[in-house]
């Protein structure tokens, strides 16, 4: 059940009836929206609701278990690392057998061995990714005595809330039980501001995204040997603005669905694409995994502390498991590499300017415009593998940047240039430019903002495709 769709905008209005009709009965509230939830993410496919089932009873009994710490440390600690073995277990054989089975099999093949792995690929489940990571955040904080373990109800309700199930944000604990434990006032939800982050998320998604898709990337991406190097480039660039409407348009719809409801989500996006370094990049990009992957994976493996090269491993590790999260292909190995290599040289960069006595980051208006401009090539640089099909179909893509010059460039339109400008230099503008749209749009009469939804709803359906395309974090 895709968000852009009419079977969703009537599950949603049975769904915000059921949430605010059963708000006084905390319970019954609960339940509803577990309900509301499975059955959303059972839309897809009923048999998959067992295993988001399954994720919920493993991380409770594990929270039950690791909250032990202080009375008993050692059973704390082993029913710790059995929930998250086992919460990896079930995202390991769903998302990665089939490309583990693969790999191993070709190089035992290779050696003379015969085939020991049945290859076999299993369907993967929407959200498994998210809903995983949840979970294991949830474990974690509770060994670490972050938060208390909740109620099953609880934490039913957290990691299976369907506004975030599908793509995130990947919310903490901290950050959403308390919410579930109160009672939500409807005198304290700003409808005005979820309306206006829902309407910029299908505005994002429904018309630039699809546009910039099938004007330029997924026909150069297809077949690049048959494109220009300048059609090459503006795909690469047509694709970091497509994955960026794509991706903070889902977010801004799910950020707006659960502030409809009372409950408020954690930022995602802040305007990636003004980042002047890699690392400023990971904290404005997908800012709840960039994190996740901080707090459990990249500080738990020693963060920055040790020698150099320990950091640099410690950054290797974090961004190249960070690209396999993404997907079991070689290419999203690469891409978390790419990324990986980049802050590695970053951070000794910076540490050398320090030792010497200067500031981590050149500053001037010339150094920071050269600084972003780079960080935005490396950036697309990445999307090429990320959206690659295959290592071959990256590599002829980047091939053409050197064989294909002097040929016809039809696919760059003056409107694709426009679109592509014009999304980047929107977020070069002033935050509170934005707040204010917004505070406008809070302060005008029910009737007008009415007339002024009607308009955006017509400009969305005239200029979007007949169809919308799932979002592309559905299949993480």
């Amino acid at each position: 059940m895709l968000f852009p769709t009419i079977d969703f905008a009537i599950f949603f209005a049975v769904a915000f009836v059921a949430s605010w009709l059963f708000n006084p009965y905390p319970t019954f509230w609960k339940l509803a929206i577990i309900a509301l939830s499975y059955f959303f993410y059972g839309w897809w496919d009923w048999r998959f609701v067992f295993l988001l089932l399954a994720a919920t009873v493993v991380s409770h009994f594990g929270a039950l278990g690791a909250a032990r710490r202080g009375s008993s440390p050692r059973a704390a600690k082993a029913s710790l690392v059995a929930s998250v073995v086992a919460l990896l277990c079930i995202l390991g054989y769903f998302k990665y057998y089939g490309f583990f089975a693969v790999n191993v099999d070709n190089v035992l093949h290779g050696m003379g061995a015969g085939r020991i792995f049945p290859l076999v690929q299993p369907t993967l489940p929407v959200a498994i990714s998210f809903f995983t990571f949840m979970a294991i955040s949830y474990v974690v904080d509770v060994y670490r005595g972050r938060i208390d373990t909740a109620r099953p109800v609880d934490l039913a309700v957290y990691l299976c809330f369907f506004p975030h199930l599908i793509a995130g944000p990947i919310v903490r604990g901290e950050e959403l039980l308390p919410q579930i434990r109160r009672r939500r006032d409807p005198a304290e939800v700003d409808f005005s501001r979820a309306v206006w982050m829902i309407m910029a998320g299908l505005f994002k998604k429904v018309v630039i995204s699809s546009y910039v898709s099938t004007a330029i990337v997924q026909p150069v991406f297809s077949a690049p040997g048959a494109h220009s190097a300048p059609e090459v480039i503006f795909a690469a660039w047509g694709y970091a603005v497509q994955i960026y409407c794509d991706f903070s348009g889902y977010t801004d719809i799910a950020i707006g669905l659960a502030l409809l409801l009372g409950v408020r989500f954690p930022v995602n996006f802040d305007a990636p694409y003004t980042a002047r370094n890699l690392q400023d990049f990971w904290r404005r990009w997908h800012i709840t995994l960039s994190r996740w992957l901080r707090d459990y994976l990249y500080i738990p493996l020693g963060g920055n502390r040790g020698s150099d090269l320990l950091v640099v491993r410690n950054i290797m590790l974090t961004m190249v498991l960070g690209g396999l999260w993404h997907g079991a292909n070689w290419t999203f190995v690469i891409w978390g590499a790419l990324h990986g290599t980049g802050q590695a040289v970053g951070h000794l960069r910076r540490k050398s300017r320090v030792s010497r006595g200067l500031p981590a980051v050149a500053e001037g208006t010339l150094r920071s415009t050269w600084q972003r401009f780079w960080t935005f090539q490396f950036v697309c640089l990445g999307w090429v593998f990320f959206n690659a099909s295959s290592f071959s179909n990256a590599t002829a893509m980047l091939g053409r940047l050197f064989t294909g010059w002097g040929n016809a460039s039809p696919l760059i339109t003056p409107l694709l240039i426009i679109t592509i400008i014009g999304v980047i230099e929107v977020q070069f503008l002033p935050a509170n430019m934005l707040e204010r749209a917004q505070r406008f749009f809070s302060e005008q009469r029910a009737f007008v903002q009415a007339g002024l939804l009607g308009v955006v709803l017509l400009a969305i359906t005239t200029l979007g495709p007949t169809g919308v395309a799932p979002f592309i974090y559905y299949r993480f």
